[in-house]
């Protein structure tokens, strides 16, 4: 798995961006660690799920892409496959929820994907979707659960890890797994002795008691602030992966992750989307203790104004 990650950062050279590592000397101190951030944030579509939506699509067929690709996204995956399907002029189809971000529908849109709504009280997003797929002969790009996602989102840490060097952790938020696991297999290839720690809100721990069960948890609609972590479990490609590569998951509570955006926000001066400020989360909380050298991957920064009203505000 570790050769399918390097061979996606040499398929998403010069298509996607090498984001920047940040530090704070004033966190750094309030921990007593030294903390390095990947600011997927500044990412192609504002999160990292450009990285996996690139190197699937690049990677199909001329005849698969006339024939168009299918997925099922709340906002950061549905905008980075429409954006790959503009780049590389294949029709993009998303289901989406009908309680989507303002601003990630509208940059979907902009990129020229067509969107379905659903109510996702009602309805399941992947029945939709594989009946569309079934009925038009759509290419299926799910969120996450795809071995070409997965590598591609895994570039994110090998990038960090080709930056500065050994890491003592590494902390990734988890909603579906595919960012969580492709950084567990990067982490354990590129510094067999750095630790990767999952995280994920209270609200929404399905993957952290999968993880520690060893069975996988299911939770529908959790209500997170975070919206890019509701999947509702983790993924058959996805689950086996973190239990192999991942060493531990914790959580964070509303209050945690309302605290680390405003930190972001007030004092970094970068803005982060709540899913995006897990890691960070953890640490203030001290849902993780903080030790040595921590990476901390920030996976995007698609936060609508009434969210982040709401959480400056709090």
């Amino acid at each position: 798995m570790f050769e399918n990650i390097l061979a996606a950062k040499k398929r998403l050279k010069g298509y996607a961006h090498v984001t920047p590592i940040m530090v704070s000397r004033t966190l750094n101190w309030m921990v007593g660690a030294e903390v390095f951030f990947k600011c997927e944030n500044f990412q192609r579509i504002g999160a990292f799920k450009f990285r996996g939506a690139f190197n699937s699509i690049s990677q199909l067929s001329e005849p698969e892409k006339a024939r168009g690709v299918i997925t099922y996204s709340s906002g950061n995956h549905a905008q980075a496959v429409a954006l790959v399907g503009q780049m590389l002029n294949t029709k993009t189809t998303i289901v989406m929820p009908n309680n989507a971000p303002v601003t990630k529908r509208a940059a979907t849109e902009e990129y020229g994907a067509v969107i379905l709504d659903y109510d996702p009280a009602k309805e399941s997003r992947e029945d939709i979707a594989r009946e569309l797929e079934s009925k038009h002969g759509y290419v299926m790009i799910p969120p996450f659960d795809h071995p070409d996602v997965v590598a591609g989102q895994g570039t994110a840490a090998l990038e960090m890890f080709e930056e500065i060097g050994n890491l003592d952790m590494l902390l990734v938020p988890c909603g579906g797994g595919g960012l969580l696991s492709g950084c567990a297999v990067a982490a354990k290839g590129a510094s067999g002795t750095c630790r990767t720690i999952g995280i994920e809100p209270e609200l929404a721990d399905d993957a952290t008691r999968s993880f520690h069960t060893k069975t996988l948890h299911r939770i529908d609609n959790p209500p997170t602030i975070a919206d890019g972590t509701r999947t509702p479990s983790l993924g058959k490609i996805t689950f086996p992966l973190v239990l192999e590569y991942v060493d531990d998951m914790k959580t964070v509570s509303e209050q945690a992750i309302i605290e680390a955006v405003k930190f972001l926000f007030y004092r970094m001066k970068l803005v982060v989307e709540p899913s995006g400020a897990l890691g960070l989360a953890a640490l203030l909380s001290r849902a993780v203790e903080p030790k040595g050298r921590i990476g901390v991957i920030l996976s995007g920064g698609n936060i609508d104004s009434a969210t982040m009203i709401k959480v400056l505000s709090s």
